[in-house]
């Protein structure tokens, strides 16, 4: 009775299994019963165990993969994206599966909190859309449009403020801020005269947010001869707004930085689908 006992209490000190499991890898070395009186577990709980469907483990490699994935992700990818992914890796791997060897390993989807706009102060001072959708420009420098769009960061939300030519559908001007300002706009649209060295008599068009509503803005259009359209209320297509947020979601999920972020946004695989037509080269 004294070696079952040492022998069963060893290897539960070790963490090899359940008492139930132990008893199971001690069965042909010892009785049932007496194993059973000395880890205080019913018979009939150890006899279930038999009946009961082992459970699938994942192969090391599988798993492996899986927390490479969500390091790399910064655990933002669902079962969904997971099972994407590792098909991409060479594991097929369903959703459903992807869901149960997330269990298993323990990953948790990190869940973004939601991003709300802070409200503007001052008078609204609101242009008429001289654009009318007409998005199709047959020269550089005629229509230039802005958008804010937002990140989330470790350090908080960020804001990237674009402005695009609609002739190429090029980004020619961007800045980065932990605020979503009137300068921050302003620094794009600097950025934009600065690389085209034009500005007099360009159309900027945008949407009806605070920035480009505000009478900073608006003195700084005024200043360097450009003229100022904005679309109507509640009507992304009026400016193709979706410019800067359409490559939002997935560069934020996969964790890239200030600098990559601006980068990819500015070359032709960062043009959003939602502008019409294929991005030039000039």
């Amino acid at each position: 009775m004294a070696r079952v006992s040492q022998e069963v209490y060893g290897l539960l000190r070790q963490e090899n299994g359940s008492p139930a499991e132990v008893i199971h890898s001690l069965k042909k070395a010892w009785p049932v019963s007496v194993m059973c009186k000395v880890a205080g577990v019913a018979r009939s709980s150890y006899y279930a165990l038999g009946r009961r469907p082992v459970a699938r483990r994942s192969p090391a490699a599988l798993l492996m993969a899986a927390r490479e994935i969500h390091r790399e992700t910064r655990g933002s990818y669902g079962s969904r994206r997971m099972s994407q992914a590792l098909r991409q890796r060479g594991h097929e791997v369903g959703r459903h599966r992807a869901r149960s060897l997330m269990r298993e390993a323990q990953l948790k989807v990190r869940r973004t909190r939601t991003h709300r706009y802070s409200k503007a102060s001052g008078e609204a001072l609101v242009a008429p859309n001289l654009l009318e959708r007409h998005f199709e420009q047959g020269r550089p420098n005629q229509v230039w449009a802005g958008d804010i769009t937002y990140v989330s960061t470790r350090q908080g939300w960020s804001y990237l403020a674009i402005v695009m030519d609609l002739h190429s559908r090029r980004i020619i001007g961007w800045a980065f801020a932990l605020q979503a300002d009137t300068e921050l706009v302003i620094r794009a649209l600097r950025e934009a005269r600065a690389r085209r060295r034009a500005s007099h008599g360009v159309m900027f068009h945008s949407d009806k947010g605070c920035q480009y509503t505000s009478a900073y803005f608006v003195d700084d259009l005024k200043a360097n001869g450009m003229v100022q359209s904005m679309s109507r209320k509640g009507n992304c297509w009026d400016t193709q707004s979706k410019i800067a947020s359409e490559c939002r979601t997935d560069l934020t999920r996969a964790g890239i930085g200030q600098a990559a972020f601006a980068l990819t946004c500015r070359s032709d695989s960062g043009v959003p689908r939602a502008l019409p037509g294929s991005p030039s080269v000039t």
